[in-house]
Formats: C-alpha cells, sequence, structure tokens
C-alpha cells in the first residue's frame, strides 16, 4: 500500500496518476477524497486527530506527504508542527517510508538567486520558520536511524490548476476573465516553475528508489531562464490574449490586508520575487537521467487541461 496524504491538490493528484505505474494498492487520504484511479482506496481525514492518521498510515508501506495547509501563518504554526510530529511517529510505529513534499521557505534570502539541495537553510520569513521546525524533525528521525524518508523540494509550481499557483490564480485566471495579469515584485528577475506533473512523476520515483531515501532532492524544473514578465507574456500569447501586466507594489499588499485576511500573507514573502529566484535541480537530472518540461509545452498542456475543467464545469 502506498497512501497519500494531501491526494486533491495540485500534487496529489498526479502523483496518484503516476503511482499506478508502480503499484495497484493506492490509499487517498484528505477531508473529502477523491478517485484518481479505479482502485484507490479512501480515507477521508482530519488531520488534526493523531489517531486518524496512525489509522490512515497503518499497512502502508510508503507514505507520502502533499498537504497544503489553509496559506495562514497562525494556522501554519499551530498545525503543521503536530501534523508532521504524528505522521513521523505513525511512520515509524507501522515501519512505513516517508516522502515529504516541500517547498523553499526554509532556504536563506541570499540563497534565492540560486538554490541547490546544499543551499543555507536561514528563512526570512516567520512561515519558513515553520518549514525549517517541520524539517528538522524529518532530519532527527532520519539521523536516530527511526525513521526512513526523504525531502522532495520544489520550487513555486504551475500546471495543470489554478488554485495556490501564481501563474495560475493571478494570470490564467485573470485573462480568462479578460482581466489584466497580474505580478508581484521585479517581473523583469528571472524566475524559474516547477511544472505539476513533472513533481507528480519525481516524487513517485524517488518514493519508489531505495537509494533515495536518507536525502533531500529537488524536484525537475526548467533550466530555461524566463523573467516573470516573459512567462506572463508565453501565457498570454498560448491564450491568445494581450497581457497589460498589472504590477501590484508591496504598499498596495500591505493595504489590501486590511480588509482581505488571505494578502496579509504576502508581504513576507515578497523577496522571493524582488532578486532573480533559481531554481537547480542537476541532482535529480544526474541521477534519474530526466529533464523538465519545457515552459512553452507546460504551458501549452496546463492551457488545455485547464480549458477541458472549464467544459466539464470543473472550475
Amino acid at each position: 500500500m502506498q497512501t497519500i496524504i494531501g491526494s486533491g491538490g495540485a500534487i496529489g493528484v498526479p502523483l496518484a496518476e503516476e503511482l499506478k505505474k508502480y503499484t495497484d494498492r493506492i490509499r487517498l487520504v484528505s477531508r473529502n477524497p477523491v478517485r484518481v484511479n479505479a482502485t484507490d482506496e479512501l480515507f477521508p481525514l482530519d488531520v488534526t486527530d493523531s489517531r486518524q492518521l496512525d489509522k490512515a498510515i497503518a499497512g502502508s508501506t510508503i507514505v507520502y506527504v502533499t498537504i497544503g495547509f489553509r496559506y495562514n501563518l497562525k494556522v501554519w504554526q499551530t498545525v503543521w508542527p503536530p501534523f508532521m510530529k504524528a505522521v513521523i511517529n505513525a511512520c515509524i510505529s507501522n515501519h512505513s517510508k516517508l516522502v515529504f513534499f516541500d517547498n523553499v521557505y526554509l532556504y536563506d534570502k541570499s540563497a534565492i538567486p540560486f538554490m541547490t539541495e546544499e543551499s543555507v537553510i536561514n528563512p526570512p520569513s516567520r512561515k519558513g520558520e515553520v518549514r525549517k521546525e517541520i524539517n528538522e524533525m524529518l532530519m532527527h528521525g532520519i539521523s536516530e536511524g527511526k525513521l526512513e524518508a526523504l525531502i522532495a523540494r520544489a520550487a513555486d509550481f504551475y500546471g495543470p490548476v489554478i488554485r495556490g499557483s501564481m501563474l495560475g490564480e493571478m494570470v490564467i485566471s485573470n485573462l480568462l476573465k479578460d482581466k489584466n495579469p497580474m505580478a508581484f515584485g521585479n517581473i523583469d528577475r528571472m524566475h524559474t516553475y516547477t511544472f505539476t506533473p513533472d513533481a507528480g512523476k519525481a516524487v513517485a520515483l524517488l518514493g519508489n528508489t531505495p537509494g533515495a531515501f536518507g536525502q533531500v532532492w529537488h524536484l525537475p524544473t526548467t533550466k530555461e531562464k524566463l523573467t516573470n514578465r516573459e512567462w506572463i507574456g508565453l501565457i498570454a500569447d498560448k491564450m491568445t490574449k494581450k497581457a497589460k501586466i498589472r504590477v501590484v507594489p508591496e504598499w498596495v499588499v500591505n493595504l489590501a490586508g486590511i480588509m482581505v485576511p488571505l494578502m496579509r500573507e504576502f508581504p513576507e514573502m515578497m523577496y522571493q520575487f524582488e532578486s532573480d529566484y533559481i531554481f537547480d535541480s542537476s541532482k535529480f537530472e544526474r541521477r534519474f537521467n530526466v529533464k523538465a518540461t519545457s515552459p512553452a509545452e507546460g504551458i501549452k498542456m496546463s492551457l488545455e487541461a485547464i480549458s477541458g475543467h472549464i467544459e466539464r464545469n470543473e472550475i
């Protein structure tokens, strides 16, 4: 049994699709799980209940954590640490391997222009501090020899879904409504993005490669160094739309946060959009001889999938 906790998200769905190459026993765990493959086992879960987590993990050879909690600092501070502790304990007691899908928030600000698995861990944000704490839990379990785990880390991502992606929510969604695409920071700085289907394939491959455990891996991410302006231009061209980009300054984000709670969460992360943001995945590419999907192809595939969702009234 291979189990995905957070099965309905941008990474959980392509991961479930890919895992069918390795097993016909897949358990999908989320608040309201939906089958991806015909034989998937569904396990509705309240992740704040550690007893349910243990039951969800029981019998699993590999557990993938791809869950994304509400983008709110207080939620992250109160939910992430006990959740991760419970997952680690359940994996240890059930002799399950653990694959954790992570982001780059824990890296030092100076690492953002060129991030590798060896980048300095010194988060410049409070959300980054939460990610650092849960990573330390994982590495401690690995170093003690109690836990067999790996960390699969991605850059900002884009793909066949809109929610949870800056390019999806601020660019594609607006263009679909004939509105101007929006962006943060300096749009003429380079920014690499991870294509979610690439991430799903890579996470499945890592989980089913015994020698991959005990390490941090950057998931395949384009080496094409496009600026955010160029990414938005590519998307607009594929959608045959005009891209008059509206750059949202930090003071506007702070002001909007007075009325819109979600906007309060962005200012501390703005540093990621003020410099080049290069995410290097050479380690993975060398080990598995895999290359990331090109931005042009990834955007084409994403827009085709999103159009299908719209036709089926899924958006």
